[in-house]
């Protein structure tokens, strides 16, 4: 069978397209900047295995509302939920919490993929749950999303400065009163519900390329806590919305391209590098103080 690329990539309705997408943009605006800024914490706090093994469970969740003819959505929050707080009680230790991440993931790919072999309906409805549907985003769905942003983004700037204390030295946090363990609790339940309307847009699967590349590459550009969390967020901006754009003339679904946009901009960060890794005078520290808790905001 002989292919080519205007199989695949078809530009000509460019224009009468674009209208109906503009959930999904929003969306994908809505996500780059939830994702931007969860995923500083989910670094910071060495969590990228806790992210693929939230979405795995999101993903079981979300395939038994299909099956069972619910809502996908709250299918998708309900597997999220259930898996980090799980990981929270289970995993408080970085040892433990990797183990039982190990055995959720399985777990929850094996029930995912149960209930879409039992699932009759359309096979785009399947392989969306995994890869993400660019046009699946309705009115209903992107207020959801948005009021699941707001919530999280608000709770997140509460809780920003202990919380990135308890990260850096737990240890040292503790000892100065910070609640460690509440807000492990409270991060991994904000971590399921951004994986839950994540898993709506880009897929179970490719999860990591929001909250994670992004984060690691303006890491790798800056420390400064100013401009490291701005700049993430910019970077999944940029992966969401150039992601979408680009599937809406192909007929290639959305998250293969956020997830090689994200690793270009990762390249990009790695080869320009921080001041301090380039032998340049640093404007700030190559790492956050260990043993500072003023300088964390304690």
């Amino acid at each position: 069978m002989d292919l080519s690329v205007s199989d695949f990539v078809d530009f000509s309705n460019y224009g009468e397209l674009l209208p109906l997408v503009q959930n999904s943009l929003w969306a994908g605006a809505a996500l780059g900047l939830l994702g931007g800024l969860v995923g500083v914490f989910v670094i910071a706090r060495d969590l990228p295995f806790a992210v693929h093994g939230v979405s795995e469970m999101s993903f079981a969740g979300a395939a038994a509302a299909l099956l069972l003819g619910g809502s996908v959505v709250v299918g998708s929050f309900v597997g999220s939920v259930v898996a980090a707080a799980l990981i929270a009680v289970l995993g408080a230790r970085a040892r433990e919490r990797n183990s039982v991440i190990g055995v959720l993931m399985p777990f929850g790919l094996g029930l995912g993929i149960l209930f879409l072999a039992l699932y009759d309906g359309r096979s785009a409805n399947k392989f969306g749950l995994l890869t993400g549907q660019i046009v699946a985003v309705d009115d209903d769905r992107l207020s959801l999303m948005a009021g699941t942003a707001f919530v999280v983004v608000a709770v997140l700037a509460v809780i920003w400065r202990p919380l990135m204390f308890a990260s850096v030295d737990p240890d040292v946090a503790a000892a100065r009163g910070v609640p460690v363990g509440l807000l492990h609790w409270v991060f991994m339940l904000l971590l399921g519900c951004t994986v839950a309307v994540a898993v709506q847009v880009v897929g179970a699967l490719l999860v990591l390329a929001l909250l994670c590349t992004p984060a690691a590459a303006a890491s790798r550009v800056t420390t400064s806590p100013v401009l490291l969390p701005l700049l993430s967020s910019a970077f999944a901006l940029t992966a969401m919305l150039g992601g979408t754009f680009l599937a809406l003339g192909t007929a290639i679904p959305i998250s293969p391209y956020v997830t090689t946009i994200s690793f270009a901009l990762y390249l990009v960060a790695r080869l320009v590098g921080r001041p301090d890794e380039r032998g340049e005078p640093a404007t700030a520290p190559a790492e956050l103080p260990r043993r500072s808790p003023a300088v964390m905001g304690a």
